[in-house]
């Protein structure tokens, strides 16, 4: 598990496994906003940068969400999704309110397939924790932050810098 992770400063147990750089990154099937299922295999191919976020309706995950958004028009032969346990229907909302057409996010209301893979599920909240993980063409994790405390942001220069280095 991570060191430790805190949602409002007070400490969350994360269910699953902790994912590593080097890993071979675990399939999962979540919820596209049309209910359709998604997996790792419909990306095959290309980069993922995977955006996990707790709500899209709160600042911190709207803004993080809002910023893969705009550097993805950067970003050669990479698939952007943002993973969070908002239903679809909100996704889709979320996403036509505030212009998102770069980012495909994903549902994992179902069944917390993908947080019980990547070890980050909230068991107290039933909640994804705020990472972003990095998955090469062969599906291979090249990158991974776990944000210790669940309302701060992410690092997004190290990681877009890692992604531009590929």
């Amino acid at each position: 598990m991570p060191k430790q992770t805190t949602f409002k400063q007070e400490p969350v147990t994360l269910l699953g496994e902790e994912q590593k750089a080097g890993n071979n990154a675990p399939d999962f099937t979540v919820l596209a906003n049309d209910l359709s299922e998604k997996t790792l295999a419909d990306y095959e191919g290309k980069v993922k940068l995977i955006s996990v976020v707790p709500s899209l309706d709160t600042g911190v995950c709207s803004e993080q969400t809002r910023r893969f958004n705009e550097e993805a028009a950067s970003l050669d032969n990479v698939s952007v999704l943002t993973i969070s346990m908002d239903l679809p229907f909100a996704q889709k909302r979320w996403c036509g309110a505030n212009g998102i057409e770069n980012v495909e996010t994903l549902s994992d209301h179902r069944s917390a397939d993908f947080g019980e893979k990547y070890g980050v599920l909230i068991e107290e909240l039933r909640l994804l924790a705020r990472s972003i993980f990095v998955v090469d063409e062969n599906n291979k994790i090249t990158y991974v932050e776990y944000v210790s405390e669940v309302s701060d942001y992410p690092d997004y220069d190290a990681v877009l810098e890692h992604l531009k280095s590929k």
